[in-house]
C-alpha cells in the first residue's frame, strides 16, 4: 500500500470524521514548522505527511480510493472503484488522478486563519508558496498562540472558525400580575437539529422561563444556542424580551403603580375611601381626608411594583382623582353653596 495515511495520523481504518480532525489538529500543531526551528527541515518532511494524509483520509472519494487502492491507486497507477469512475470522450474511464495540495493551504483552512504564524521558509518546496499577510510575527510564535487557535476552532469544526447566526428575538407578552408576583413560563419550540449520524432532523423541546417579581418591559432572557442546527455556523441564541401586557385598573411608571379613581364633587370636599384590590389578591380601604383637587395625589408607600435588585422593596401606590363636577346647579343649590363656602368657618 505503500504510505499509511492512518499510521501517519495515528487512527485506525474506522476513524469518523471528528477522530480525523483531532488526529490532524493535535499533529499539525506539534509538527508545524515554525513551532521546530532547530529542526524545521524534519518538521516541514512530517508536516506535510501529517497534511496529505488528512487530505485523504478527510475526503470520502480520495479515501475509498485510497482503502482499495493504496497510495498508488491515488496516484493514477490503475483505476479508481467504479463508484467513483469518470468516463473520457471515448467512454471508457478515465485514471484517477490525485494532486497533493499545500500544506499551508490545509492548514489555513482547518484553523481559518489566512496566515497565522508568520514567514515559513523552506514551504515553497512542499507544494507552492505560502500565502502572505502574517498577524504574527516568527519571533512571536508561542505555545500560548498555538493554545488560542486550538480553542478557537471548536471539536466540531468543520474546518474553520465557525460564524454565530444573528439571535432570534421573540415578544414574551406578560401581564401585569406575572411581573408583580413573578411566574415561570413554558414555551414550547420547534428547532432543526443534527442526529448523532449528522443527519437534520426536527426537535422539540420545553422551555422554562422564570420571570422574577419587578422585571420591566424590555428586560431579555437568552437560551443560548437554541436555534437551528446548519453547517459551518455555531446555532443562533434565542432571545425572549419582555413585553407588559395593559391592565384594566393598574398603570406602571417605574417602579409605583398609578390608579386612577372617579369621585363626585361632594366626595372631593368632604372626604373620600379609597378601595381597590391589589395585584396579589389583596383589599385596599384608604381614607382620604384632604380635600382633593384636581391635582390631589394620595401616596402610599411600598404599594408599587417590587424592584428587581432589592425584591422585599417595592415602589409606591400612587392614586389619582378624576373628579365629576355637576353639570348644572340650580339657584338654591348654587346659593347654598355660595353661603358654606364664605361661611367664617370656611376657607378659601
Amino acid at each position: 500500500m505503500g504510505v499509511d495515511y492512518y499510521k501517519i495520523l495515528q487512527v485506525d481504518r474506522n476513524a469518523k470524521e471528528d477522530d480525523l480532525k483531532r488526529a490532524y489538529r493535535k499533529l499539525a500543531m506539534k509538527w508545524h514548522p515554525d513551532k521546530n526551528p532547530n529542526n524545521k527541515k524534519d518538521a516541514e518532511a512530517k508536516f506535510k505527511q501529517i497534511s496529505e494524509a488528512y487530505d485523504v483520509l478527510s475526503d470520502p472519494q480520495k479515501r475509498a480510493v485510497y482503502d482499495q487502492y493504496g497510495e498508488e491507486g491515488l496516484k493514477g497507477q490503475v483505476p479508481p472503484p467504479s463508484a467513483y469512475a469518470s468516463t473520457s470522450d471515448g467512454g471508457g474511464p478515465t485514471m484517477f488522478r490525485f494532486n497533493p495540495r499545500n500544506p499551508d493551504d490545509i492548514f489555513s483552512e482547518f484553523f481559518g486563519f489566512s496566515s497565522p504564524f508568520g514567514g515559513m521558509g523552506g514551504m515553497g518546496d512542499m507544494g507552492g508558496p505560502r500565502s502572505a499577510g502574517s498577524s504574527f510575527s516568527r519571533g512571536m510564535f508561542s505555545d500560548d498562540i498555538f493554545a488560542s487557535f486550538r480553542s478557537a476552532t471548536s471539536e466540531g469544526s468543520s474546518g474553520s472558525v465557525p460564524r454565530k447566526a444573528a439571535a432570534i428575538e421573540r415578544t414574551l407578552p406578560c401581564s401585569l400580575e406575572d411581573l408583580y408576583k413573578g411566574t415561570t413560563k413554558k414555551m414550547k419550540i420547534s428547532r432543526d437539529v443534527n442526529d448523532a449520524n449528522g443527519r437534520p432532523t426536527t426537535m422539540e423541546e420545553i422551555l422554562s422561563i422564570e420571570i422574577r417579581p419587578g422585571w420591566k418591559k424590555g428586560t431579555k432572557i437568552t437560551f443560548p444556542e437554541k436555534g437551528n442546527e446548519q453547517r459551518g455556523f455555531i446555532p443562533s441564541d434565542l432571545v425572549f424580551i419582555v413585553d407588559e401586557k395593559p391592565h384594566s385598573v393598574f398603570k406602571r411608571d417605574g417602579n409605583d403603580l398609578v390608579i386612577t379613581q372617579k369621585i363626585s364633587l361632594v366626595e372631593a370636599l368632604t372626604g373620600y375611601t379609597a378601595q381597590m384590590t391589589t395585584l396579589d389578591g389583596r383589599s385596599l380601604a384608604i381614607p382620604i381626608n384632604s380635600i382633593i383637587s384636581p391635582t390631589y395625589e394620595e401616596v402610599i408607600k411600598g404599594e408599587g411594583m417590587p424592584i428587581p435588585k432589592e425584591p422585599s422593596k417595592k415602589g409606591n401606590l400612587r392614586i389619582k382623582f378624576n373628579i365629576k363636577f355637576p353639570t348644572k346647579l340650580t339657584s338654591e343649590q348654587k346659593t347654598g353653596i355660595k353661603r358654606l363656602l364664605t361661611s367664617p368657618g370656611a376657607s378659601t
